[in-house]
């Protein structure tokens, strides 16, 4: 990885007329803009599709795609849809922030006049998209039609344990009785993909590469869960003996349960890891570079007894380690991965990074912690590793300098030089900027300076989470000038002729 920059800019934060970001014309601007600003990357959170709470952290499927993410206008332009069927439905009418409820309740009624309209249109285009994708997307098209058919309930709650769990002839049964819904997410998926292609190819032809987020867990309503659930740590009634979580820590009394199943690894490792090499395959289709998500949790990861309310009675159990990093440096040469390894590593964590060959990462908003010695201080760094002003987890700088304790930031303005002239923001995106990072990345409301009210995502809450969007015309030529005047200076972009040079 060459020493270069890139913005952090969730799909979902796009400005669009229809309530949340799409893979529309605002997604083909953001990408003129960081090429404008000499951006090589683009950071996107997870694309897949969201369950109860909105995160993309906790997904109907680690292969499916965001049907929310559907340009609903180039559909118009491709005769699926019309405008009125679209200006019909209420998007909410807040331009900063997405209302899911709304969205929920009005896109698929769209999408389905949309395969109304295109499934025998489309039928050999969408054969072909089903036959490459035959590994997982009829599962997942038979696993949401089901959802729908229960009210979109668990798929541990659903009545009839023959479905439930798999057995005789279930699936081909509500396959048929569930026939247009399934051709629906089918179709769905097909639209998701075609569109992400082409602004994929696009965004690539700019010379800006794609990074992607990778939950180290899936959800336990998930069809990656119902469809294989031989390699999860389930009972014979499908329910899990113990769950994800952290272990308690000084941020939080009782941890983090976080509920997803844990996977069974003795059971993986005998199959050869086929499950996580058809997953990757699968991010390696959406993006260019795939950040693990709690890297941690391949050297030992945090096991609660299923039931438990807290995380307190968790304990620690070793993970697969360098077994499966091996096979995904084997199977993805092509890939490049960057470990999620914030936090407080042990010895085991470290000595995994290390032998993993994945740089690891450091947050600028940790650095200047009053009661720790950080290692994430830009002096410390060496050039094998990303920096971070912060992540979709940390406040945006704006208001993590309204939070953090005076002292911390008061070491902040003396470590990084801070003035008022240039700005708290600009200040430490430079700090970030012009240490030997190979790959520094910056949230897009550090750009714009936004502080309350703009954060991604606050840890441990259930609401007010993922909704944040930019507005139309804040991402400025004159603002993209200003990121590239920066980017040049420290070398991470090239400076661009003259027009005298070039005459």
């Amino acid at each position: 990885m060459t020493r270069s920059s890139g913005i952090l800019m969730p799909v979902t934060s796009l400005p669009s007329p229809h309530g949340i970001g799409t893979f529309g014309r605002a997604a083909y601007d953001f990408a003129d803009f960081l090429h404008a600003a000499g951006q090589r990357y683009w950071q996107v959170l997870p694309l897949g599709p969201t369950s109860y709470g909105d995160s993309p952290y906790q997904s109907f499927s680690t292969h499916a795609g965001n049907p929310y993410f559907i340009d609903l206008d180039l559909l118009v332009e491709d005769g699926l849809l019309t405008e009125q069927e679209i200006d019909a439905v209420d998007w909410g009418g807040e331009a900063r922030h997405v209302d899911y409820g709304r969205i929920y309740e009005g896109r698929f009624d769209v999408l389905a006049r949309a395969r109304e309209r295109g499934w025998e249109r489309d039928r050999e285009a969408v054969a072909a998209f089903a036959a490459e994708n035959s590994r997982w997307l009829p599962d997942y098209a038979l696993f949401m039609a089901c959802k729908r058919r229960f009210g979109m309930r668990p798929w541990t709650e659903w009545e009839d344990e023959a479905l439930r769990l798999r057995r005789g002839d279930a699936l081909e049964r509500y396959r048929a009785l569930l026939r247009e819904d399934v051709e629906l997410f089918v179709y769905i998926q097909f639209l998701f993909f075609r569109q992400w292609n082409a602004l994929r190819d696009y965004v690539h032809s700019l010379g800006i590469r794609i990074i992607g987020d990778l939950p180290i867990y899936v959800a336990m309503d998930s069809a990656d869960v119902w469809a294989e659930p031989q390699f999860f740590q389930l009972d014979e009634d499908g329910m899990p003996r113990e769950v994800a979580g952290v272990p308690p820590d000084y941020f939080s009394a009782d941890g983090q349960l976080w509920g997803n199943p844990l996977y069974d690894w003795e059971r993986m490792k005998d199959d050869g890891y086929g499950w996580w090499i058809r997953r990757i395959d699968a991010a390696g289709r959406l993006y260019d570079v795939l950040r693990i998500d709690h890297f941690r949790g391949f050297d030992s990861y945090w096991a609660v007894p299923y039931g438990e309310t807290t995380a307190r009675a968790g304990r620690w159990v070793q993970g697969p380690g360098m077994d499966l990093v091996d096979v995904l440096n084997g199977w993805f040469p092509q890939l490049r991965f960057i470990a999620e390894d914030l936090g407080y590593p042990t010895p085991g964590v470290a000595k995994l990074l290390a032998d993993s060959g994945w740089p690891g990462m450091k947050v600028l908003e940790f650095a200047f912690d009053s009661r720790d010695s950080s290692s994430y201080l830009p002096h410390t760094y060496t050039p094998y590793c990303i920096c971070y002003t912060g992540t979709h987890d940390n406040s945006p700088l704006a208001l993590w300098r309204e939070e953090a304790a005076p002292e911390d930031i008061a070491y902040a303005a003396r470590y990084l030089g801070l003035n008022e002239q240039e700005g708290f923001c600009r200040g430490v995106i430079r700090g970030g900027m012009s240490s030997v990072a190979e790959l520094f990345v910056a949230q897009m409301q550090d750009y714009l300076a936004l502080g309350r009210g703009h954060r991604m995502n606050t840890p441990g809450t259930r609401s007010g989470n993922w909704t944040w969007r930019m507005l139309p015309g804040e991402a400025t030529a004159e603002l993209a000038a200003e990121i590239r005047g920066m980017t040049v200076m420290y070398g991470r972009a090239e400076r661009e002729a003259s027009a005298e040079e070039v005459e």
